[in-house]
């Protein structure tokens, strides 16, 4: 019931009264009464003014299920919504609910993390209170080699969200971590669990730093936050409800051709690495050359000296010449 008052008061500019909320959630006048005493407990501040009702003033940074749900403004990311104050990774409690029959949308949010997972085994640093780590459920009808492009439709999603929610200026650095003035905010990890030709479920992992003020040394040069790059506080909770919007938009995009084709221009315009002179770590045989954009399938195209080659997300790193980005 939380959750529907913070909703209500949320949606409604000026005072909400006591009977609409008894007529809108069904219940008695002293249900409300409590709901909105144990919302003031959590750290809301709630003005309540006779023969006018209830006004949300100010609201915390918590991450809970009221929180999330409050702020839901998607059709079916988030029918099934799971939070925990810790959890080894949100990837992995995810992965555990697929296999329990949990349907397509379900999302994962955690405020810490004991074993967060980033590319390639690495370890993801998943402080408590300052940081969003997330994952989504999918369940697409696609081949499992059409998979990789979502990993794409991810952070085309995040971009878009963390542009429309704090007014930044995110990129993208092919396939899939977000920058901002050249330093990762964001990480994105999907994982699947596949047969020979069929997908049984995807997980989409999302971490962002939102009011993180320091790093492990190992990433402090490279890493930075919405707070630090913006000066502005942040409700996770909101913004993880945006990055589903636009990923819910974005991906039935996706899947109208099962291709990047649909959204290839928008993400080409965030790439940060768009005409920049790039070295593609393949351990085959690494090069340089010029970034062009994405194909229609997510492969990164790049113009050397050789002629145009085309590179697979997954298979190798891409930098820049003289750095990161």
């Amino acid at each position: 019931m939380k959750s529907e008052i913070l909703k209500a008061l949320r949606n409604t500019e000026g005072f909400v009264s006591g009977q609409q909320l008894c007529e809108k959630l069904g219940v008695s006048r002293t249900a409300v009464w409590k709901g909105i005493q144990k919302l003031k407990q959590e750290g809301y501040t709630i003005e309540a003014i006779s023969n006018k009702g209830y006004r949300l003033l100010e609201a915390p940074d918590v991450l809970n299920i009221d929180e999330l749900e409050s702020y839901r403004k998607t059709r079916w990311i988030g029918e099934e919504i799971y939070y925990f104050d810790v959890t080894d990774s949100t990837n992995t409690r995810v992965k555990q609910l697929a296999e329990q029959g949990s349907v397509h949308g379900t999302l994962v949010v955690a405020d810490r993390q004991e074993a967060g997972k980033g590319r390639r085994g690495r370890n993801w640093a998943s402080p408590p209170g300052v940081s969003i780590y997330m994952s989504i459920l999918l369940k697409p009808g696609i081949k499992p080699q059409s998979a990789s492009m979502l990993t794409l439709i991810a952070a085309l999603s995040v971009t878009k969200a963390i542009k429309e929610f704090t007014g930044l200026l995110p990129q993208i650095k092919w396939p899939n971590d977000i920058v901002i003035n050249g330093k990762k905010v964001c990480g994105i990890l999907t994982e699947m669990d596949t047969e020979i030709n069929h997908i049984n479920y995807i997980v989409v992992g999302i971490g962002i730093n939102v009011r993180n003020t320091e790093f492990p040394k190992e990433i402090a040069a490279m890493a930075t936050s919405l707070l630090l790059e913006g000066g502005k506080e942040v409700i996770r909770a909101k913004l993880v409800q945006e990055v589903c919007f636009q990923f819910e938009h974005y991906y039935e995009i996706f899947m109208k051709t099962n291709n990047l084709s649909g959204v290839r221009e928008e993400y080409n315009a965030y790439l940060v690495n768009l005409g920049r002179k790039v070295r593609v770590l393949d351990p085959k045989e690494p090069f340089e050359g010029e970034a062009e954009g994405i194909t229609d399938t997510g492969e990164l195209i790049v113009n050397t000296k050789e002629g145009q080659k085309l590179v697979s997300a997954g298979e190798v790193s891409v930098r820049g010449i003289y750095g990161y980005v």
